[in-house]
């Protein structure tokens, strides 16, 4: 079966599927995203994505071109039309088609592109039970990451970055050597006293669904947590590394630049986050 995207309003042929040249999303990355994880043929963290998405159209002032239900309806619908059971589906929204100015537009609807996708999770799954690798590196991003943009170039560089040193995420890191988040996940560790940290959402990093549901998570565990920066030396001396996100879900690092992380396998305040997590999620998608 071919796959079908939803572009403006219509559904077609993935391969057919297009937008105007003058679409700012391609013109400027004027525009957001977000991702939702499908199981069973639901979307998982429904609430909290789009929470997120109306922020960060907000943020950038870009028209919510429907209403959280309607747009229920359009990803649910892509889902059904690609056969997918277990996967993501993909959403864009941009400021809309305008000839090519700086300065917004006036009257111009925003753009809406829905993509899904079918992901095998025991690939997923066998990945988690052996654990991934790990490299770092500045980070170089602009000054509002807390807002989910398709303005990804530097994520794409640092991702490349760890697919060229046989690795599964990059980690980036400030001017102090703390580490902010991963190209595309949120970054956490269990430390030498074992404390489980992340790095607070007041340090301009992106509010991640997967990191909030996993913070409740490790709360109604008893797991001690603070929302508190981390170096890369203490991460490559920390017990446990792991990242988290809508398509990694909980995933353990096991190395990070070469170094091995506590005995070089997933450790078991992550493995048991990630079977926590795909419960819950499953549990309450919709």
């Amino acid at each position: 079966m071919s796959r079908v995207a939803y572009v403006n309003g219509a559904y077609s042929a993935h391969g057919e599927a297009v937008v105007h040249i003058e679409d700012r999303g391609f013109q400027f990355a004027d525009g957001v995203y977000e991702v939702w994880s499908v199981f069973d043929g639901r979307l998982g963290d429904f609430e909290g994505h789009m929470s997120r998405l109306h922020r960060s159209l907000n943020e950038l002032k870009i028209d919510i071109p429907m209403s959280a239900g309607a747009l229920g309806v359009v990803l649910r619908e892509t889902v059904r039309r690609n056969r997918v059971r277990n996967g993501m589906v993909y959403l864009q929204i941009t400021r809309g088609t305008a000839p090519r100015d700086h300065g917004f537009p006036v009257d111009v609807a925003p753009s809406v592109v829905v993509t899904a996708k079918s992901i095998d999770p025991a690939r997923s799954q066998r990945l988690a039970q052996n654990g991934a690798a790990g490299v770092t590196q500045p980070d170089i991003r602009w000054g509002r990451c807390d807002i989910k943009t398709v303005g990804l170039l530097p994520n794409v560089l640092a991702k490349q970055a760890a697919r060229e040193r046989g690795a599964y995420e990059c980690l980036m890191y400030d001017d102090m050597g703390l580490i902010t988040e991963g190209a595309s996940t949120n970054a956490w560790i269990v430390d030498e006293d074992g404390r489980l940290r992340t790095r607070d959402i007041q340090a301009n990093i992106l509010r991640g669904v997967t990191r909030a549901a996993v913070i409740e998570l490790a709360a109604a565990e008893g797991v001690e947590l603070e929302e508190r920066a981390f170096s890369v030396d203490e991460a490559k001396r920390a017990r446990e590394v792991f990242v988290t996100a809508a398509s990694a879900f909980v995933m353990p690092l096991i190395s990070l630049d070469g170094v091995k992380i506590g005995d070089g396998k997933p450790g078991p305040v992550a493995t048991r986050l990630r079977e926590l997590y795909l419960e819950q999620a499953r549990r309450g998608a919709i």
